[in-house]
């Protein structure tokens, strides 16, 4: 079941490989996630010593949240990910120009996962190419509607 999409990542690069990862979190942050309080939009992955932290990603306290704990909404959060799914992810990013980003959050067996891709970034034409696409079809969407009525 999915909680936050990143659609504009479909948007902004072309998405190569995909990534199911687990994320550190705590407790306030995934009654918050389970209220639906979470928003990828300006999210990024970094890598940094061998390991994968995701930043950027908002997840908003709830109001209820506990009073000896202080919520930090945009912390660093680290991802969990196997050693080899790693080692792979940073030679691509490092020799190839790829880049890494958040597409999905989502449940996996009562666990909050996060889904990550390993990206290449579009370029202005690329992004045009691709509207017109889903204009496209849309449209014959709409035309397939009418002549069926």
């Amino acid at each position: 079941m999915s909680i936050a999409q990143n659609k504009k990542a479909f948007f902004d690069y072309f998405i190569e490989d995909k990534f199911e990862a687990g994320i550190v979190l705590e407790g306030w942050e995934v009654k918050a996630i389970r209220d639906n309080r979470t928003n990828l939009k300006e999210a990024y992955v970094i890598i940094q010593r061998g390991e994968i932290y995701l930043i950027g990603c908002h997840i908003t306290p709830l109001g209820a949240a506990s009073t000896h704990v202080r919520p930090d909404a945009i912390r660093t959060r680290k991802l969990l990910l196997h050693n080899e799914e790693i080692i792979k992810l940073i030679a691509k990013v490092e020799r190839s120009g790829y880049t890494i980003v958040p597409l999905d959050m989502h449940f996996s067996k009562g666990r909050i996962k996060l889904q990550i891709g390993l990206a290449k970034g579009k370029k202005q034409h690329d992004k045009r190419d691709t509207e017109k696409e889903r204009d496209w079809e849309r449209e014959k969407g709409r035309i397939m509607r009418a002549h069926n009525k």
